[in-house]
């Protein structure tokens, strides 16, 4: 171990020894770590940062855009005024994805609305 980790570790002891973890809000709860073995090793903490800050890479970001656009569309009528426009960036996003080597399927097929239909009975 290096000299820093056993420090932390020292300190840590140190402070459950003394009851100062006690009572923490997660206490007694498992841990929800993030999967990021896609993420090379020496990438991680950064990457955390990142997501942690609020901050996605361009292609998440695009991503997260057309899956926002799709639910818009799909509670607009295309005689709306704004629909074409929202319908054109939608094509424009998913080029796009597809060119930074993601997978669209998430645009594909009306499956997910069709089971929101039927759980509300309407289908």
């Amino acid at each position: 171990m290096w000299l820093i980790d056993q420090l932390v570790e020292q300190h840590i002891a140190e402070a459950q020894k003394n009851g100062e973890l006690d009572g923490l809000s997660g206490n007694g709860k498992k841990l929800v770590l993030d999967d990021d073995s896609h993420v090379p090793p020496e990438l991680r903490a950064a990457y955390r940062l990142m997501k942690n800050s609020g901050y996605l890479p361009p292609e998440l970001e695009i991503r997260r855009e057309a899956v926002e656009l799709d639910q818009l569309l799909a509670g607009l009528t295309p005689d709306d005024d704004s629909y074409e426009q929202c319908a054109k960036r939608l094509v424009l996003l998913e080029m796009k994805l597809r060119q930074a080597g993601m997978s669209t399927a998430f645009l594909q097929g009306d499956y997910s609305n069709r089971v929101h239909r039927h759980f509300k009975g309407e289908e």
